[in-house]
């Protein structure tokens, strides 16, 4: 069976959901307790790590195993998956767009990517062709770049290699660095030319044939670097683009009801309170609060809304951003506002925005937006749809927009959720409309949306038509 590795909030729901089609290797302590077995300290044929955000998962390595792992995860009804077009490890002629005040933004083709100067042994300016390779692949809803290196690497959990680099190097201290450095000499794997090899944390818990299989693997992925850029050209004359890719990168991006899901397969090996995930995912304080909660037994019953928004939820009187996704993969916000009413026990929160320098007119309502306007949004923990409505600055209503969405989530400094383009809106003589059934179906079409999801969002809409007329 493929192997795999496993990080993050999700790493015990993952390794019980994984185990029974894949062998989990290199284990944290806290799993390897839990589970009560033997993880080997083998080489990974793909890792699974939460994102920076905990709103998801990325999965990098080989690319069927990627692929297997990301359908085993990504099945929910709220779960959103993207492959990535810049992949951990990638190689790509790219063109300098934009030279900033702590690196250069790099047109890759299908994406951009941020050089960090530092990366960099001279200097870039706006037109300049590079050679780099994506060492910090990001989510498509991250708002940042993913980060580039022009010094060309192989990845992995147990041994890693640099080109143009000669000499051996660990990461621990100095005991466990000169004995990594010596074991090497000792495997039947020799270093490649030209390549310098790193031994990562895991190779301290791992026996010598783990070890060469961990050289041998990387020193494949170096070859194949190798030969996709043997005949490649020189930066300066060859096209925007990828050059080589020794492993794929996919992103899993999990709604409330797939947090929920995960929440069963931890059950079913360690003690987990209801919204186990749902809780940990608003802020990394949370999970010493949910690990106090469950170590001292005290679970049971309904996820907790209200003490979970008191504690981890925006308060009145917060600021909170509008985090908007879309099923594509990207994220961006419209607007932050501030929280004039919250009632934590009923999951219910009000943002009020101030829409100064706004021009033109609101979507589908056709009233003007004018400066002064104001947005009034209600959002309710675990719903499928908000509403926003639209008044000037005399308080006169301009029309209210119904946003259908995947269930909203409240963390402490935003609202979270995916929308499902299909919405409603009750224009101001009272007309009811649905509109944007048609970006749905699109959407299906283009398997952004699975159709149990977008099943579900022409449901929500129509039941809020009817409860609008």
């Amino acid at each position: 069976m493929s192997r795999v590795r496993i990080r993050g909030i999700y790493a015990t729901a993952l390794t019980e959901r994984l185990r029974d089609g894949f062998d989990v290797v290199q284990a944290s302590p806290p799993i390897r307790d839990r589970f009560d077995a033997a993880f080997p300290a083998e080489p990974a044929d793909a890792d699974v790590e939460t994102t920076d955000d905990r709103q998801g998962v990325g999965v990098v390595g080989d690319p069927e195993t990627v692929a297997a792992i990301a359908d085993s995860i990504s099945d929910g009804r709220d779960a959103f998956r993207w492959d990535d077009p810049a992949p951990r490890g990638a190689v790509f002629d790219g063109e300098v767009t934009d030279a900033l005040g702590g690196g250069a933004v790099v047109d890759l083709g299908e994406r951009e990517g941020y050089l960090p100067y530092g990366n960099v042994d001279r200097r870039v300016d706006e037109g300049d062709r590079v050679r780099v390779q994506v060492h910090e692949p990001v989510p498509p809803w991250a708002d940042h770049r993913p980060g580039l290196g022009t010094t060309i690497r192989t990845f992995g959990g147990v041994a890693s290699l640099s080109r143009g680099v000669d000499s051996v190097v660990a990461a621990g201290d100095e005991a466990t660095r000169t004995e990594l450095a010596r074991t090497t000499e000792m495997l039947p794997t020799d270093p490649p030319d030209e390549w310098g090899v790193r031994w990562e944390h895991a190779a301290a818990d791992a026996d010598l044939d783990a070890m060469d299989a961990a050289l041998a693997a990387a020193l494949e992925r170096a070859e194949a670097l190798d030969d996709a850029l043997a005949g490649a050209s020189d930066p300066e004359s060859g096209a925007v683009g990828r050059l080589g890719a020794p492993a794929a990168t996919e992103w899993t991006w999990f709604g409330r009801e797939s947090r929920f899901d995960f929440d069963a397969d931890r059950r079913a090996v360690a003690t987990t309170m209801p919204g186990h995930h749902r809780v940990k995912a608003a802020r990394e304080s949370a999970s010493a609060a949910v690990d106090f909660v469950e170590d001292i037994g005290g679970v049971g019953g309904e996820f907790p809304t209200g003490a979970t928004l008191r504690q981890f939820g925006p308060a009145e009187g917060d600021r909170v951003k509008i985090r908007h996704g879309k099923p594509d993969g990207r994220c961006f916000s419209l607007g932050t506002g501030e929280v004039t009413d919250c009632t934590p026990d009923e999951g219910k929160v009000t943002v009020r925005r101030e829409l100064s320098g706004a021009s033109g007119v609101y979507d589908a309502l056709g009233t003007p937006r004018d400066p002064g306007d104001v947005a009034i949004t209600k959002f309710r923990e675990g719903r499928w749809w908000y509403p926003t409505a639209y008044r000037s600055a005399d308080g006169d209503s301009k029309g209210t927009y119904v946003n259908v969405c995947t269930p909203v989530e409240l963390f402490p400094g935003a609202a979270r959720y995916v929308d499902l383009h299909v919405d409603v809106v009750r224009q101001t003589d009272g007309e009811v409309r649905r509109v944007d059934d048609d970006e749905l179906d699109d959407a299906v079409a283009d398997g952004d949306v699975s159709e149990t999801l977008a099943e579900k969002a022409r449901s929500v809409a129509a039941s809020v038509e009817s409860a609008l007329k």
